[in-house]
């Protein structure tokens, strides 16, 4: 099932449609080349890809405006069909969890 279906259209909330708005509005092609200046990653010990930078600074910004921490927003993701929506995730996909979020925080303020 997508997150484009009917069903989740029409269940909308003040704050999906906030979501939707910035979406919407923001260009996220150039915000994300910003990022990938400044973070990228190749794969994990495991061999598995690393999170794409602009998922990451999207959780970062659901932190901000819903005033989360860490392990907040990793939940608030995992549960909320807008917040999925909004970060470009699907049902099935893994969301990360507070570490990777401290993490690319972390090195984004270094490079400030």
């Amino acid at each position: 099932m997508s997150f484009n279906s009917e069903f989740v259209i029409r269940r909308t909330s003040r704050r999906a449609n906030f979501l939707s708005k910035i979406n919407a509005l923001l260009d996220w092609k150039k915000l994300s080349a910003i990022i990938h200046k400044h973070y990228s990653k190749g794969h994990s010990k495991e061999g598995r890809p690393s999170y794409d930078g602009l998922l990451l600074f999207k959780m970062c910004l659901l932190q901000t405006w819903y005033s989360l921490s860490d392990y907040q927003v990793e939940d608030y993701v995992n549960e909320n069909l807008s917040a999925m929506m909004f970060c470009g995730l699907e049902l099935e996909d893994e969301v990360p969890d507070h570490s990777v979020i401290s993490r690319f925080r972390s090195e984004l303020s270094k490079k400030g």
